[in-house]
């Protein structure tokens, strides 16, 4: 039985970059390149008719950057995987896009094969950052980050089941407003900006384990 090849979206407004990407990717029969876009809106609006695996996104476009379209395209679709590829190895940048929800940042000088591995290890379902990423990010990760306290832990196993605040509150007992104050502790403890990141993070961190959520 022949295997489905992975579904894939580029996205990036230099077209010679998206070009020579899709010529790689092409060469493999196990994945697709089903489209090639130049901007943030364009996925944005078109993910749904699409249905793509995995999207190859760039961070810097005109219009939606790439770190608001990772966030729009996961509230909308959680499952998509988003691959960053980018030119900017800063620390800040990768960081970003991880707590954003990208489950891979890959910069453009790396070998061809490397892009097919990132797509490969992403739809493994782990999380891939290229050797000069990885570099970059190890002083910049916090050892001593914040550790949440059993009620922040409590609500963020709440919010990653896709619940509301007024739902988490009730749930509770607690204020609509204790919530969003206990959800922006949360955000600022992990370095998370969007409630999708939130999700990723408490599903690689085994919050949602025995719950018996599908994400």
């Amino acid at each position: 039985m022949t295997k489905t090849p992975v579904r894939i979206v580029i996205v990036d407004d230099h077209p010679m970059v998206a070009e020579g990407i899709q010529s790689i990717l092409e060469s493999y029969d196990d994945v697709k390149v089903i489209a090639n876009l130049s901007d943030g809106q364009s996925i944005i609006d078109q993910v749904a008719a699409l249905d793509p695996d995995v999207i190859l996104l760039d961070l810097n476009m005109p219009g939606i950057g790439g770190l608001s379209t990772t966030e729009i395209i996961l509230e909308r679709r959680p499952d998509t995987r988003i691959l960053i590829l980018s030119m900017h190895d800063s620390p800040e940048y990768i960081s970003s896009a991880l707590s954003h929800g990208a489950v891979g940042y890959v910069l453009k000088d790396v070998p061809t094969d490397e892009i097919k591995r990132a797509i490969d290890a992403v739809m493994a379902g782990q999380r891939y950052l290229c050797t000069g990423a990885k570099g970059s990010l190890a002083p910049y990760d916090r050892s001593d980050r914040e550790q949440l306290t059993n009620r922040e832990q409590t609500i963020l196993l709440q919010l990653a089941q896709g619940k509301s605040n007024k739902e988490v509150g009730l749930a509770l007992d607690i204020s609509v407003r204790t919530v969003e104050t206990h959800r922006k502790n949360i955000k600022r403890k992990l370095g998370i900006s969007s409630t999708a990141g939130l999700t990723r993070y408490a599903l690689e961190h085994g919050v949602l384990q025995g719950t018996g959520v599908q994400i």
